[in-house]
């Protein structure tokens, strides 16, 4: 199909002119194309950010009310004892899922990887299909599994390695962080499994069949071959893990029946977050915790693309 010319025009003179609405239209034509992304974009982004980095210096009792304080936000924070216990709370919560979820989802990946697997598809589907649950009904479900004398996780236990089946999970400040971390391997698991089987599907064959040829055996393999050639994927999971571990709220607040949970065991930043914001109102101090946790997240997000060489595109 033929592209419309530009309308050309002759003045007086005899020269010949394009047509002034036309190239207006010709310049307009690509921001209106992106317009709506940009409207809407600066409706629910950037206005949202804005108006919460404005709120960390006011004192606010409800939406309505708000007193101006300038810094004083970040200067009780970081003397708030709550505050403190949620963050350590997050962290270790962080710590033990990723620790324990990275490697777990690496090895069910190798094993579904395996020629000599069958059935993968439909272990796939079974290692994947809990993270298609909403992590409130994961809560409510585990919450009970958690039950003392009558939940499964008791009676596995039990029989397993001679656990008592009073066991209170759920009530015990030393047990709510286990349990919590517990629930979110089952989540979280196989979904970071499809990503490492998907980056280990993708390295070359040839690779394997070359190392093989010179000797080195399946141990030597994987630290040579595998690993090199999934490491954009697995520094990936980790930093989206790390993130999402750091976001956690509806696990503890379903499973823990909405609080904190003895001791404030399973108190993290966005619960304190949501407590202080729309249980408290105080709306401006709920901004400066969020703005925290997310300066606080970017920091560990680019010391981990640091220490695993990620700004070097993945190469040594």
């Amino acid at each position: 199909m033929a592209t419309k010319q530009p309308e050309l025009t002759v003045d007086m003179m005899g020269v010949r002119r394009t047509s002034r609405w036309f190239v207006l239209q010709y310049r307009a034509a690509p921001y209106l194309f992106v317009s709506p992304f940009l409207i809407l974009f600066a409706t629910f982004g950037v206005y949202p950010i804005g108006k919460s980095l404005m709120l960390s210096f006011y004192v606010t009792n409800g939406p309505k009310s708000a007193v101006f304080v300038g810094l004083e936000n970040f200067r009780f924070m970081l003397s708030d004892p709550d505050f403190h216990t949620a963050v350590w709370n997050t962290a270790v919560f962080a710590f033990w899922s990723v620790f324990l979820q990275l490697p777990l989802s690496l090895g069910l990946a190798l094993l579904l990887n395996s020629i000599w697997m069958k059935g993968r598809e439909l272990l796939r589907l079974a290692f994947f299909s809990p993270n298609l649950l909403g992590q409130v009904f994961v809560g409510v479900l585990f919450s009970v599994l958690f039950i003392p004398q009558y939940g499964l996780v008791n009676r596995f236990l039990h029989f397993l390695a001679g656990i008592p089946l009073d066991t209170k999970w759920l009530a015990n400040p030393d047990l709510v962080m286990p349990a919590l971390v517990l629930t979110s391997l089952w989540m979280y698991v196989g979904f970071n499994m499809i990503y490492f089987l998907a980056a280990l599907q993708a390295v070359d064959r040839d690779l394997y069949e070359a190392a093989t040829v010179d000797g080195a055996n399946a141990w030597y393999q994987f630290w040579a071959v595998t690993l090199p050639g999934i490491k954009p994927v697995a520094v990936f999971v980790l930093v989206m893990s790390t993130i999402g571990s750091f976001q956690l709220f509806e696990l503890p607040w379903i499973m823990l029946n909405n609080s904190a949970g003895p001791d404030q065991a399973g108190l993290t930043v966005v619960m304190y977050l949501y407590q202080t914001g729309f249980v408290a109102g105080d709306l401006g101090y709920a901004a400066t915790v969020g703005w925290s946790l997310a300066l606080g997240v970017l920091m560990i997000s680019l010391f981990q693309m640091r220490v695993t060489g990620a700004w070097k595109g993945g190469a040594d």
